[in-house]
C-alpha cells in the first residue's frame, strides 16, 4: 500500500508554508573594542539573499525609514511576517586579531522597540588560529511585533572587523 492510498479523493492536502528571510553581509563591519554587543547590520534589496516575505525592509513596520543601512542598527532587524516556531541560523567570520573571547547571540527586540531586549543562544568562544569562522543555530517562538537581530562582541583592545555574516530566519506558521 502506498501513502497516497490513505488520502480519499475528497480530502484536501495540507501545505505547510515556511516564511523565510536570508540576509548576507559581504562588506566589512567594524565592531568597537567596548565589550558591548552590537547588532550586525545587513543591506537591503538586491544585496540580500532572499526576502520574499518582506521581513527586512527599508520601511520598517513601526513606520521608521532607514536612511543608511551600513550605519543604522535597525538594518540588522528581521521583523517576523507571522507568529510561529522559528529556526534562526547565523554565520559570522571575523578577521584575525588579538582576541581571547568572541561573543555572539540572537536577540529579540535588541533596540527596545517593542517589549524590551531578550537575548538567547549566547555563545562566548575562544579564538582559533587565523580567521574566526563560526556558525550557530537556535529555535524560538517569534511574533511580528518583536524584531530579531544577530549581535556580536569581542574583547580585543582595538576595533575588529566582521568580514562576512549571514542571518537567516525560517518560520513554520503551522506551530503558533
Amino acid at each position: 500500500m502506498r501513502c497516497s492510498d490513505h488520502v480519499s479523493p475528497t480530502e484536501e492536502l495540507i501545505t505547510l508554508a515556511l516564511h523565510i528571510c536570508s540576509l548576507i553581509r559581504d562588506i566589512d563591519q567594524t565592531v568597537p573594542a567596548d565589550g558591548a554587543y552590537h547588532v550586525v547590520r545587513f543591506p537591503f534589496g538586491d544585496a540580500e539573499s532572499s526576502d520574499a516575505h518582506e521581513m527586512h525592509q527599508i520601511e520598517q513596520p513601526d513606520g521608521h525609514t532607514i536612511e543608511d543601512w551600513d550605519s543604522e542598527s535597525r538594518s540588522g532587524l528581521i521583523w517576523p511576517s507571522v507568529s510561529g516556531w522559528a529556526s534562526l541560523t547565523a554565520m559570522i567570520q571575523w578577521e584575525s586579531g588579538n582576541y581571547s573571547e568572541l561573543r555572539d547571540r540572537f536577540v529579540r527586540d535588541p533596540l527596545d522597540l517593542a517589549e524590551g531586549s531578550d537575548s538567547t543562544a549566547t555563545d562566548h568562544r575562544p579564538p582559533s588560529p587565523g580567521m574566526q569562522c563560526f556558525t550557530k543555530h537556535h529555535q524560538i517562538f517569534v511574533d511580528p511585533d518583536t524584531p530579531l537581530a544577530l549581535a556580536v562582541a569581542h574583547d580585543d583592545s582595538s576595533g575588529r572587523r566582521i568580514v562576512h555574516a549571514q542571518f537567516k530566519l525560517a518560520i513554520d506558521d503551522d506551530v503558533a
